[in-house]
């Protein structure tokens, strides 16, 4: 009964806790994690906790393929020394800083490394959901960032863990085979998996069948890259950018009405779990601490927080000076940005579901079976630190307004663009192919209004602009009544029982498609 009463209480949450962030002006991570932190004060439902494999192996994969799925491969390609460097070289500097400061205030340098792998790489989850407001480029570079650290954390806490209990050694050539073993079996079991679930799917017409084939693809390369103890993380977003750039071409319309929404309400309602997960595993860490006492662990959780924020602060104030002394191209400098700009970056640092599962996966005992030095500790510092750059979210409106960001309407501009494209294609292929199919000269002229018509609508400007759209407007405003109209008479031959359920559905599907057209309802924010 535990199980389903933690589905009845999270669904719940979700639900109340995005009424309340469409209400007021609070992140729903953050609403998210208080609750979590609640349920930790209800002992039955405190025995829920999630498996370290679970996050790893199951929710990680499913949530980064996704956002590899819908981030901009052309943005990324645009800034990628950026990615590159704190992905990487950020990365090992966070870890090396946390471990200084852990090993001060007494941890032993084994586990204070362990700590600082845990603690470096930000999270493509909560990077996703709190920072997606951001203009574009900000966006993308910090999910970027969180998408491809994981696996230099991963890395450095894997050998910090093998060290401390004694399974590995530490020279400068092991180092650099696990690196390079990571990256390089990550990348090529990603292109891998990639390249096969792409032959397969193209020659796939079930929908149903290639959306099996989708949700599989994320757990094939990562399950890939772990056989070979590369990563597995690298892997799914090495795969999700492949299939991200060929999934237009083999993937049928149908299959993407059924696969987008899909995959929303899936990573949606897993990325809410690992929200409160992290609150109740906060609340759970507080309550097992018996190393130290709960002062000395709320101070050690604030200055592990401050050298976390502070490291990443210091490399966005630094190294882009660095980079510009050393690269003065002219292309290079069109893309810079100004210090005030930066300051959102180093606000949305957030850590979350892999720096969790990791200290969670900290071994209880070491080869000689002995406890793992400090361990309830560094899972209390832990969580308390990915619970206090959670909390900088309500900080992002207020430092975007700070940081003057300069309006973004590149998307919308370039939608517009592709829009007006396809649409003088179509016009100047409609004799041609018409032709072709054979189709008769009424309908070649209906269709041709009809296009002809949203031409006018995307090219509307000026003092024609508000005539036009208005008259669109109503056009929508028509077709949507009637379409209401042919619900309610549906309706009345079912409860006549005229019809069949099966036949309503049916037909309600089809309204349904109409309905979207007319409204330009978006089912992905």
């Amino acid at each position: 009964m535990l199980g389903l009463e933690m589905a009845v209480v999270l669904g719940v949450a979700l639900v109340v806790c995005g009424a309340l962030a469409r209400r007021y002006p609070i992140a729903p991570a953050i609403l998210l994690v208080l609750v979590g932190v609640l349920i930790g004060f209800a002992p039955h439902l405190r025995e829920a906790q999630l498996p370290p494999e679970v996050v790893l192996l199951v929710f990680l994969p499913v949530l980064l393929y996704w956002e590899s799925l819908t981030t901009s491969l052309r943005e990324i390609r645009n800034n990628l020394r950026v990615v590159v460097l704190t992905s990487t070289v950020l990365v090992f500097a966070t870890a090396a800083a946390v471990a200084a400061v852990a090993h001060a205030i007494g941890l032993a340098w084994g586990p204070a490394w362990v700590l600082g792998a845990a603690l470096a790489p930000t999270d493509a989850t909560a990077v996703g959901v709190l920072a997606r407001r951001l203009p574009r480029r900000t966006v993308t570079v910090l999910r970027a960032e969180s998408l491809v650290n994981d696996g230099t954390a991963l890395v450095i806490y894997g050998l910090a863990v093998g060290v401390t209990v004694g399974e590995e050694y530490l020279t400068p050539l092991h180092v650099t085979g696990l690196l390079v073993l990571a990256y390089g079996g990550g990348v090529l079991a990603g292109a891998l998996a990639g390249l096969v679930s792409w032959q397969l799917r193209r020659r796939m017409d079930d929908p149903m069948l290639e959306n099996i084939a989708m949700l599989v693809t994320p757990f094939a390369a990562f399950l890939l890259a772990e056989s070979v103890h590369a990563s597995g993380v690298l892997a799914v977003v090495v795969c999700g950018l492949f299939i991200s750039q060929v999934t237009s071409r083999i993937t049928s319309a149908v299959t993407r009405q059924t696969s987008v929404p899909f995959w929303t309400v899936t990573t949606t309602v897993l990325s809410s779990a690992l929200f409160v997960l992290v609150g109740l595993q906060a609340h759970t860490a507080v309550l097992g601490l018996s190393s130290v006492s709960p002062v000395r662990a709320l101070v050690d959780v604030l200055l592990v927080t401050a050298v976390v924020i502070g490291v990443r602060c210091a490399w966005l104030y630094t190294t882009p000076y660095i980079i510009r002394a050393l690269d003065r191209r002219p292309a290079q400098r069109l893309r810079r940005i100004g210090a005030r700009q930066r300051s959102v970056s180093a606000v949305a640092g957030f850590r979350g579901a892999v720096s969790l599962a990791a200290v969670l996966a900290v071994p209880q005992t070491l080869d000689s079976g002995a406890p793992f030095p400090d361990r309830d500790l560094i899972v209390v510092i832990t969580s308390g630190v990915i619970v206090l750059t959670l909390l900088q979210a309500p900080l992002l409106p207020r430092v975007v307004r700070f940081a003057r960001l300069p309006a973004d309407n590149s998307v919308e501009e370039e939608r517009r663009f592709a829009e007006v494209f396809t649409t003088d294609a179509a016009i100047g292929s409609i004799d041609v192919t018409a032709a072709e199919l054979g189709t008769d000269e009424r309908v070649v002229t209906r269709v041709r209004t009809e296009i002809e018509k949203r031409r006018k609508v995307l090219a509307a400007d000026g003092a024609e602009a508000d005539q036009v759209i208005q008259h669109d407007d109503q056009y929508a405003g028509l077709w949507l009544a009637l379409i209401a109209r042919k619900r309610e008479a549906l309706l009345e031959l079912r409860d006549e029982q005229r019809i069949d359920d099966i036949v309503l559905r049916q037909v309600q599907a089809r309204l349904d498609i109409e309905e979207v057209r007319f409204s330009r309802a978006n089912p992905v924010d």
